[in-house]
């Protein structure tokens, strides 16, 4: 039984998916373009999956004290539980009353196979973070994009459908990788600031880059080794979007076009990054709202791909 079929009151999950169409419409500022491509019931399923997974990441870039957001990340892993609860009648419907994504979330799993499960993986690569958790080498920082973005394209994966389920979730998680990549890039100073260093340890050592800043928030390494180090990742990038974006051909017509909008978006942006270093570190990268809008119109066409 779905969520809206116990009618906790009417209307309720009606207002819990414009709440989270409304979360994607300001928050998601690349991811929107894809998911508004999506009929209408995956649309409102896409909404609550990213609406959830902002939420525990929104927590995990938070300024509080890391007690502070350990322990709402907490609450977050005892909230999906409580979804859980719902859905299989361990918990009557009114435990999601005031929460709209945890209202509209258990509709969609109820409506879809969405993995739930993945969450917890995404907040446990959360709970690293907050903990002040280094990368040495790519296995390390792999293992990172693969649970706070990999987790989202396998969830993703529960409305889109599909053939070849476990082979369809190893291609979304190489293209969750990409797509983190793409942010680790995009984010380098801004991250840097924050005091957090997401490249490997080998990487930076390997190009003599420290990542150090002077008094007005610039990078002091040489230009020419960030430049390189930048080349060397977006490269690395690449090569999972080649294998992630596979994924595709498994997918049918609106959910393929809904992937390649979201993935076409980060690339061109991954490529502005490559094209100009030194830009990119000095201020946050991003695509103007018309050429996004062009590349999701080609994902609906079947010509990005």
């Amino acid at each position: 039984m779905t969520v809206s079929e116990a009618r906790v009151r009417p209307g309720q999950v009606v207002e819990a998916y414009r709440h989270c169409e409304r979360v994607v419409r300001e928050e998601a500022r690349n991811f929107s373009y894809g998911i508004r491509l999506m009929p209408v019931p995956k649309r409102r399923a896409m909404s609550a999956i990213y609406a959830f997974a902002r939420g525990i990441d929104d927590i995990g870039d938070g300024p509080d004290p890391a007690c502070v957001r350990l322990d709402q990340l907490d609450r977050s892993r005892r909230r999906l539980a409580t979804v859980q609860d719902v859905l299989r009648g361990h918990a009557g419907v009114q435990e999601l009353e005031g929460h709209p994504v945890l209202t509209a979330l258990a509709d969609a799993a109820g409506r879809f196979p969405i993995p739930l499960d993945a969450f917890d993986e995404l907040i446990d690569g959360c709970e690293d973070d907050v903990r002040g958790a280094d990368y040495k080498t790519f296995d390390d920082l792999l293992r990172y994009c693969q649970r706070v973005a990999g987790t989202v394209g396998r969830l993703s994966l529960g409305v889109f459908g599909g053939q070849g389920r476990l082979r369809a979730e190893g291609l979304a998680d190489s293209l969750g990788v990409a797509l983190q990549l793409t942010n680790i890039l995009r984010d380098l100073r801004e991250d840097r600031i924050a005091g957090r260093i997401y490249l490997p340890t080998e990487d930076l050592e390997r190009f003599g880059c420290t990542l150090d800043l002077d008094d007005s928030g610039r990078f002091v390494d040489p230009p020419w080794r960030l430049n390189e180090l930048v080349g060397f990742q977006a490269e690395r990038a690449r090569a999972w979007y080649a294998e992630g974006l596979r994924l595709l051909s498994l997918l049918d017509r609106r959910s393929a076009a809904c992937t390649a909008a979201m993935a076409g978006i980060y690339r061109r942006l991954l490529e502005n990054i490559a094209a100009r270093p030194a830009q990119a570190l000095n201020q946050r990268a991003s695509l103007p709202t018309w050429q996004k809008a062009v590349v999701a119109a080609r994902a609906l066409s079947g010509v990005e791909r």
